[in-house]
């Protein structure tokens, strides 16, 4: 199996060195063969060949099984270099990554104030309120005076049906209900269809618990009680709020895990930024970066049979979250320990 590895920006450097180690650790482990093709894109590529991505990059990414993306940092960008491509938006759009499932829960070890929960954020990740994603060339954000922006929206039946059925695809592995979260009291054309889409490929899903809560609602909810929750699944802005909501809830951004998926890809990269404050210091949390590694592993497995590279991730996961029930974590979860010393407790437990 071949990943292309590219550490992002910021803290993504230090986090994507823990979870490359851990990665090649549980790959011995599990006798499933990783090939790890380091690159870069972003500030890196930017500094070294005067573009955040290169063609060539592009053309390694589409060869290879599958990408593991750090952050990147695009809002500090000067004047000159302001067009240059975002390397996650890009990526998601030129690979037709339209699922970002982001998962949250509970950890023990971890302080919380809210019951135990488990739900995962199924999020439409190729249209919406996202300028950046909804036209063919351009944006759509039109400055109509200096003083006046509009700002479209797309939504399209199309990724409407895709992203229910992700959606409840994940719903049938796990509890089996799906909650889906619109605005449709206001955007009623838009969210509109899109929650009755919903419910059109709810049909197809009988074995499927599935309600609808309106957005407003849904932020209560979950700060109340998440634990009543399993699949949620919502348009590309709310899934974007929402789920950094549910990984606060569960101890920390630190643990905002994700992967992106299309149809016959997926990159992995955490949800949480580049935290640019805090890098080089040996605080950011690697936790994410690596949960994020294990989810693209099993979405690999999954799609290519192969079940050694299900047993490299399920590994990850556990040495991840019996490293987090010891207290062996960075300061946001509560801990003391640096980046590189949580990514040696990492290690330790997955030859436990």
């Amino acid at each position: 199996m071949q990943l292309v590895v590219i550490p992002g920006d910021g803290i993504g450097p230090e986090t994507m060195e823990v979870a490359v180690k851990a990665l090649q650790a549980a790959s011995s482990l599990a006798g499933a063969p990783l090939e790890l093709v380091h690159d870069l894109a972003g500030h890196a590529s930017l500094e070294k060949f005067g573009t955040t991505i290169r063609e060539d990059l592009v053309e390694k990414i589409s060869q290879s099984d599958g990408l593991i993306l750090g952050p990147m940092t695009t809002h500090d960008l000067n004047s000159q270099d302001r067009k240059q491509a975002n390397p996650s938006a890009f990526f998601r759009k030129h690979f037709d990554l339209f699922a970002n499932v982001r998962p949250a829960r509970t950890f023990e070890g971890v302080p919380v104030r809210s019951q135990p929960f488990d739900l995962v954020v199924v999020r439409e990740n190729t249209e919406g309120f996202y300028a950046d994603r909804n036209m063919k060339s351009g944006n759509s954000e039109i400055l109509v005076t200096d003083d006046v922006v509009i700002s479209m929206r797309r939504i399209t039946r199309h990724c409407c049906e895709r992203i229910a059925r992700a959606a409840f695809e994940l719903a049938m592995t796990r509890r089996r209900k799906v909650t889906i979260v619109h605005k449709s009291n206001v955007l009623k054309v838009g969210d509109g269809m899109f929650m009755d889409i919903c419910h059109e490929v709810a049909r197809e899903y009988p074995d499927v618990v599935v309600d609808d809560v309106i957005v407003d609602a849904m932020m209560a909810l979950a700060v109340r009680e998440p634990q009543r929750f399993d699949v949620l699944v919502t348009t590309n802005m709310f899934g974007d709020i929402l789920s950094d909501l549910t990984a606060e809830l569960s101890g920390s951004l630190g643990m905002a895990a994700s992967i992106n998926a299309g149809s016959t890809f997926a990159m992995s990269q955490a949800a949480h930024g580049s935290a640019p404050d805090i890098a080089g210091k040996n605080i950011a949390n690697p936790l994410s970066q690596i949960w994020s590694s294990s989810m693209l592993l099993a979405w690999l497995a999954q799609k290519h049979q192969k079940p050694e590279y299900a047993d490299l991730a399920r590994r990850l996961e556990l040495a991840m979250v019996q490293t987090v029930r010891q207290g062996r974590v960075t300061r946001d979860m509560g801990g003391s320990l640096g980046t590189l010393e949580v990514g040696d407790a990492v290690l330790e437990n997955l030859n436990a």
